[in-house]
């Protein structure tokens, strides 16, 4: 394994602090007045003009859709199926290895470089699960318009009446009548559906209550404006409406019928495509949050140096030198794993490299989630306030010990995985 970094990664990484100190740091004040403009004129789900700015200025530096990275031949997939055609054409043609430190450095602005680049989740996970299943059909009608930017989505998977935690539960009905399917249920905490520009909502539910247990999902593309779609309300994220995300919805489903052309792969096949789609998506949270922990690092050295207490700078105080040193100790080891990981998924695929996207899931996020919140007790009450960008970190961390499956099923995994090598 040799985690150096090639030419086309360094080119690109050059590309992108440069990009992100000229245009995403400097606008990261503007970003929050106009967020704050916003809500106090009513309207939580206004678009800030900065956004757009900064995609404009992503594109014409070439910085867009790392995230669609290419699967080499004998990682699962051959070099010319759809998604790999598709990764070259309308991206950088990435390998895992490349993204990763890519992904890191967005990370350090998770609000606005994500999204700038086009490698914003929930749209992310759903281009990459249109370009390896979609139909002709599906990949013009909504991932191209997806990868342009032109349009935003939202995965509708977890359900508010059922442990989602075990995808089997699922309870939302997909039935097929003649040439549609009529869509019963409800969803929660579907990421990306209050954004205005959602227009595909990609859902998950049972066309088969009887078949067997991971062969009873499917998925279908719903058009966001179809009848019977009803936005209920947006959810909070610890008090925060993630509107630069596009929020969370619950949505309910009632008597919704969409073509059945909009079925994507076949019925059946919902509870592998899920799988396949968080896949790539848990390993790409991972990256970003290594970003983020490394810009609350900095922020804790910087106010620590700053700040006097007792007659001496907070960066001499021996707790504080522990937490810096605590800090750097586990942002490493939380690197390298992700490295890992992604060398993995490049040469043995997804599936070859499952132990250790569990593993990251569940030790990514809660390095991050310490060394933020260290980075905020540092802070004092600064830390909690809009001042910031710590508190809004700190809930973005917490909230991925559940987001694309709970710590515990992950451990629950990984540990069956490890009897079995004992007990064969």
């Amino acid at each position: 394994m040799d985690f150096g970094y090639d030419a086309r990664t360094e080119e690109l990484r050059g590309k992108l602090l440069a990009f992100m100190d000229e245009h995403v740091y400097p606008a990261e004040p503007a970003f929050a007045e106009q967020v704050a403009r916003a809500a106090a004129a009513g309207d939580v789900w206004q678009r800030p003009p900065v956004i757009d700015q900064l995609k404009a200025r992503a594109r014409e530096a070439g910085l867009w859709n790392l995230f669609l990275t290419v699967r080499p031949p004998g990682a699962g997939h051959g070099a010319d199926d759809q998604a790999g055609r598709i990764a070259r054409e309308h991206g950088a043609g990435l390998t895992n290895l490349q993204y990763a430190p890519l992904a890191e450095i967005t990370g350090r602005s998770a609000a606005l470089a994500p999204e700038a680049l086009n490698c914003a989740a929930p749209d992310t996970g759903n281009m990459e699960l249109l370009a390896e299943f979609g139909s002709p059909e599906q990949v013009e009608r909504w991932l191209i318009p997806l990868l342009n930017g032109e349009i935003r989505s939202a995965f509708c998977m977890t359900e508010p009446d059922v442990a989602s935690s075990d995808a089997t539960n699922i309870a939302t009905s997909i039935r097929r009548d003649g040439g549609e399917y009529v869509i019963n249920g409800r969803k929660w905490w579907s990421s990306g559906a209050m954004d205005p520009r959602c227009q595909l909502l990609i859902v998950m539910g049972k066309t088969d209550p009887g078949a067997e247990r991971h062969r009873q999902q499917s998925m279908i593309c719903v058009p966001a404006g179809t009848p019977g779609v009803t936005v209920r309300r947006s959810m909070r994220v610890f008090g925060f409406s993630d509107s630069t995300h596009g929020g969370h919805a619950e949505i309910e489903f009632r008597d919704v019928r969409v073509p059945a052309s909009n079925l994507i792969a076949g019925e059946g096949d919902g509870f592998a495509i899920a799988q396949a789609r968080l896949g790539p998506g848990r390993i790409h949270h991972c990256m970003r949050l290594i970003g983020s922990a490394e810009r609350a690092l900095e922020l804790l050295c910087r106010r620590a140096a700053s700040r006097v207490a007792w007659g001496r700078p907070l960066a001499d105080q021996g707790v504080v030198q522990d937490w810096i040193a605590e800090a750097r100790v586990r942002i490493e080891q939380a690197r390298l794993l992700v490295l890992k990981t992604a060398w993995l998924m490049d040469t043995v695929g997804n599936e070859g490299a499952h132990t250790e996207i569990q593993a990251i899931k569940v030790a990514v996020p809660a390095m991050a989630e310490w060394v933020i919140d260290k980075a905020i007790q540092v802070h004092g009450a600064a830390g909690i306030s809009q001042d910031f960008p710590l508190a809004a970190a700190w809930a973005g961390a917490r909230s991925l010990r559940f987001a694309d499956g709970p710590d515990e099923v992950h451990k629950r995994s990984l540990a069956r995985r490890e009897l079995r090598r004992h007990l064969s």
